[in-house]
């Protein structure tokens, strides 16, 4: 089973807890022999500024939270957050551990409104504590630790508004220009997902348009409304393209995907598919039904349940 990316994010954060949990023991045990002096604190977190790998800002706290030094960067020193009560802030309501040291949740910042972090080291004399060594980190400047997060592949089922779902069984589907055509307008997606590097698309049944990504130029989509939809014409617009050896979804499934999604939208006047994305390369299919339903799955796990498990687990 893959990892969930609150895995991820906590195999990235102990990484991050291991590179700066030394360095900011050893500023902690600098600062403590003249914790009560404001000008010597600054000079010391200053004089170990550089150690800290990443950091922003640092500066020193009471026990209550709040700032007895002045914000300390790599300019210089900053007066004006003396005496600044950060006892509110996400950081200080966290339980620092046993062993001194906190790396904080992800929160946002008060000056830019930008993700940031916060890493809190107790210092003490003898058996006192005295207060905390805080340094601020801004999300962009600390490195990612760890190969790109993979999204999970398990089947997932998302609930839609509210206020859809209790209406549903008021509503029933209305042909759209795409239903007309759906015949044609499925046959062109295929020859652009088989023939001509369309990877990734967005199928909207209900409004008769379909969002395309193409292997030649991935950055860029482009939309497909209905009048595109019913003239095959529009394929000679993409060269021909073979398909990829790496996509996940074989060339020959993509025939049979559309015929399902077919049957979704047109089998049942009330539970209908409203509309549907596919990937090549990651093998995932998406649908959104008309009680606002989403369900996200393998390409495989779709082709696996005919229409009737689909109308009694759409929602």
């Amino acid at each position: 089973m893959k990892e969930t990316w609150k895995d991820a994010v906590h195999r990235q954060r102990i990484t991050l807890a291991e590179r700066l949990s030394l360095p900011l023991a050893k500023l902690a045990a600098n600062c403590e022999p003249v914790w009560h002096n404001r000008e010597a604190l600054g000079k010391a977190l200053f004089s170990g500024f550089s150690t800290v790998p990443y950091r922003l800002y640092m500066y020193a706290l009471d026990t209550n939270g709040i700032q007895i030094s002045d914000n300390v960067t790599a300019e210089g020193i900053i007066r004006e957050h003396y005496g600044r009560d950060r006892s509110s802030r996400p950081y200080m309501r966290e339980v620092v551990p046993a062993w001194g040291f906190l790396l904080s949740d992800a929160y946002l910042s008060l000056r830019v409104n930008r993700p940031s972090i916060t890493a809190l080291q107790v210092v003490r004399r003898g058996d006192q504590v005295l207060g905390y060594v805080g340094v601020d980190f801004d999300l962009r400047d600390l490195p990612v630790t760890s190969d790109l997060y993979e999204e999970s592949e398990e089947w997932r089922q998302i609930k839609g508004d509210p206020a859809i779902r209790s209406s549903v069984f008021l509503q029933h589907r209305i042909e759209s220009p795409m239903d007309k055509n759906i015949e044609v307008a499925s046959a062109i997606i295929e020859e652009l997902i088989t023939d001509r590097g369309m990877f990734q698309g967005v199928i909207h049944f209900s409004s008769s348009r379909v969002t395309a990504w193409f292997m030649s130029d991935p950055y860029r989509y482009r939309i497909f409304d209905s009048e595109a939809l019913s003239d095959p014409d529009i394929c000679l617009l993409y060269p021909a393209h073979s398909y990829p050896d790496d996509a996940l979804i074989p060339r020959e499934r993509i025939t049979p995907i559309m015929d399902v999604m077919k049957k979704l939208r047109l089998t049942d006047e009330t539970f209908y598919l409203r509309s549907a994305s596919i990937n090549i390369f990651n093998g995932m299919i998406s649908l959104t039904f008309s009680c606002d339903g989403s369900h996200y799955m393998l390409w495989h796990e779709f082709l696996d349940k005919d229409e009737t498990f689909w109308f009694g687990a759409a929602c």
